[in-house]
C-alpha cells in the first residue's frame, strides 16, 4: 500500500485547519491532526531536497562497524545468525519491523491525547523534535548494515518476506539515512511515553516496544547499534528542549 503523498498531507492538514477554526466542538481534535499532517508534509518534502547524495555512505557504514567493535557491542551480525538459526524469531523480528512501526505509534498518540491529554503535548513536541532532528542528520549518507555483503550481512526481509524497500532512491523511506533510526526514536517515544503518563503497574511491559524494536532493526540488517543509541539521546535532548521551553513560557 502506497503511502499517502506530500500533496495528500498538505490537503489534510488545511482542511483540518479550517475544521479547527470553525468548528468548536472538535476543535482539540481537528487542531492536532491538522498540525500532525503538516507535519507529515515536510517529512514527505524533506526527501526530495537535492541536498543528499549516496558519496561516502557505505565508508561510513565502515566506519560505524570499527567504532562498535572498538566500543565492544555485540555485533548486528551476530544477531542476524540467531534469527536465520531460529526462523520463528527471525520471521517475528522481520514482521515487527516491517508492520508495527507506524500503527503503534499513531495508537499511542489517540491514547495520549484522549487519555493523559495534560502529557500529551510534551511527547508530541518530543516526536516532533526527533524526528526533525532525524531529517537534518539523514544528509550525511549512512548505509545499514544489509549493505555490507561482504561482512556476511544479509537483509533478512529477502529470506523471511515483507520486503518494503526498493531499489535505492525509491519508495517513502531513505535506504542511506540509517543514522539514526526514526524506527527507534518513534518506539522510544511510545515506551517512554506509556511509563511516564500512565499510572498502571503493567505500564513496564510496554518497554518491550523499545526492546523489540532494537532487536529487529538490527536483526533485519536495517540499522547499527548506534543508529538506535543516537535515536534515543536525540529524544532526551528534545524532551529536555520542551521542558526548558515550557519552563521559559511558564516564568513571570
Amino acid at each position: 500500500m502506497a503511502w499517502p503523498t506530500w500533496q495528500q498531507g498538505a490537503i489534510t492538514a488545511l482542511v483540518c485547519g479550517i475544521v479547527a477554526l470553525t468548528v468548536g466542538r472538535v476543535r482539540p481534535a481537528a487542531k492536532e491532526l491538522s498540525l500532525m499532517a503538516g507535519l507529515y508534509t515536510l517529512w514527505r518534502l524533506a526527501r526530495t531536497l537535492p541536498l543528499a547524495t549516496d558519496d561516502g555512505a557505505i565508508e561510513r557504514a565502515r566506519q560505524i562497524d570499527d567504532l562498535q567493535k572498538w566500543l565492544h557491542f555485540p555485533t548486528e551480525l551476530s544477531l542476524q545468525h540467531v534469527s536465520l538459526d531460529h526462523e520463528w524469531l527471525g520471521r517475528f523480528l522481520n514482521y515487527y519491523y516491517a508492520i508495527l512501526h507506524v500503527p503503534v505509534t499513531v495508537a499511542f498518540l489517540v491514547w495520549m491525547f484522549v487519555r493523559h491529554r495534560d502529557a500529551y503535548a510534551h511527547w508530541r513536541n518530543g516526536l516532533a523534535i526527533v524526528t526533525g532532528a532525524c531529517l537534518v542528520i539523514r544528509f550525511v549518507r549512512v548505509a545499514p548494515p544489509r549493505f555490507l555483503t561482504d561482512l556476511g550481512y544479509i537483509d533478512l526481509a529477502e529470506r523471511f518476506g515483507m520486503l518494503i524497500y526498493g531499489p535505492v532512491g525509491t519508495g517513502v523511506s531513505d535506504q542511506f539515512a540509517a543514522m539514526p533510526s526514526i524506527h527507534v526514536a518513534w518506539a522510544a517515544v511510545v515506551s517512554l511515553g506509556i511509563v511516564s503518563a500512565s499510572t498502571s503497574r503493567w505500564r513496564w511491559v510496554f518497554l518491550l516496544h523499545l526492546v523489540f524494536t532494537m532487536l529487529a532493526v538490527s536483526a533485519t540488517g536495517n540499522h547499527w547499534w548506534l543508529d538506535g543509541v543516537v535515536a534515543i539521546a536525540l529524544l532526551v535532548g528534545g524532551l529536555q528542549i520542551d521542558n526548558r521551553v515550557r519552563r521559559w513560557r511558564a516564568a513571570p
